[in-house]
């Protein structure tokens, strides 16, 4: 028999985010061996002839034209608004709306493997966290912050689609913060910068995971169907000013109350927008436990914290 009817055909997969960084890194991962097809809510992706790209809306009746064209094997979501990004309303229609819709298609289409990437932001940061958060701990930031609501009811309903389609084959994905070459958020933007704040009198343990490495875990999760949910970070971790000095910054002071005035210091020194639940996370820890997704995919991140840090501290921007 000739060996071209032994091939197994490739596998077909969404992927929505496809604008943002770790999108990009996940695509490039799987372009060869995959079928993908790219879609972003905010903005069409160019990705060249291979790779369909699309614009859409999740909510409109044009995105379940893709779900009947393209005959998904596998759905990665990581079409997650940031807080800084969209007003409140936009980014709960978008985040939870939006996810429900993708959810419901992918259970009538039949879809065999869901990755949804979360953020560790949901556990919420307080004083009394314990020292290594596991996937068991509640999610208490919705109760902290009226930004986080969205990224909580996100996670909620991929649990509920979990149990209740177990077909489906879900996976939620928590990392720490995800920094790098080309990452935007928050925190990348402050270890990118020569000034970056400090809350006067703290100095929270952190995690860092190089986007090269959350690009690995996204393909390894993909590829391998195991349900649950799963924290994603290396075991090891740093105090936030400590990371700051070796990323060569200049650290910046501010008092912790009144609230609104770390806020006003922050657009002084030219950091227009920073979520204000933010605040809390870099007055106290929050460190997850990345053991159960290390176990089950085999998963160990190459970048170090100083090869993180040596990176920013020669490619120093202003914000």
């Amino acid at each position: 028999m000739p060996a071209h009817k032994n091939k197994q055909p490739k596998p077909s997969i969404l992927i929505t985010g496809a604008a943002g960084a770790l999108a990009q890194q996940v695509i490039q991962r799987l372009r060869e061996t995959c079928n993908l097809v790219a879609v972003d809510a905010r903005v069409r992706v160019e990705l060249g002839d291979q790779i369909p790209s699309y614009c859409i809306d999740f909510n409109k009746r044009t995105f379940e034209d893709l779900f009947r064209r393209y005959q998904f094997d596998t759905v990665i979501h990581m079409g997650r608004i940031r807080s800084s990004q969209l007003s409140r309303m936009r980014r709960y229609n978008a985040n939870v709306l939006g996810t429900q819709k993708l959810l419901d298609l992918s259970h009538k289409y039949g879809i065999r493997r869901v990755v949804v990437l979360s953020t560790y932001h949901v556990y919420g940061a307080m004083a009394y966290n314990p020292a290594l958060i596991d996937e068991s701990a509640p999610l208490k930031s919705a109760g902290l912050s009226a930004d986080l609501i969205d990224s909580v009811e996100l996670e909620n309903l991929a649990s509920i689609y979990l149990w209740r389609y177990p077909e489906l084959n879900i996976s939620v994905l928590r990392p720490c913060n995800i920094v790098g070459p080309s990452v935007r958020n928050t925190i990348a933007k402050l270890l990118a910068s020569p000034l970056a704040p400090v809350m006067a009198g703290f100095s929270p343990m952190m995690q860092f995971i190089h986007i090269d490495d959350m690009a690995d875990a996204i393909v390894l999760a993909s590829q391998k169907p195991t349900r649950g949910i799963f924290n994603v970070a290396p075991n090891d971790w740093v105090a936030y000013q400590r990371a700051l000095e070796l990323c060569g910054c200049t650290r910046v002071p501010i008092p912790s109350v009144p609230p609104a005035l770390p806020r006003l210091i922050l657009r002084t020194i030219g950091l227009k927008r920073f979520p204000a639940y933010l605040m809390d996370f870099f007055k106290y820890p929050v460190v997850i436990d990345g053991r159960a997704f290390e176990n089950e995919y085999g998963f160990t991140p190459k970048r170090s914290l100083k090869e993180i840090f040596r990176f920013y501290r020669d490619n120093k921007k202003p914000l």
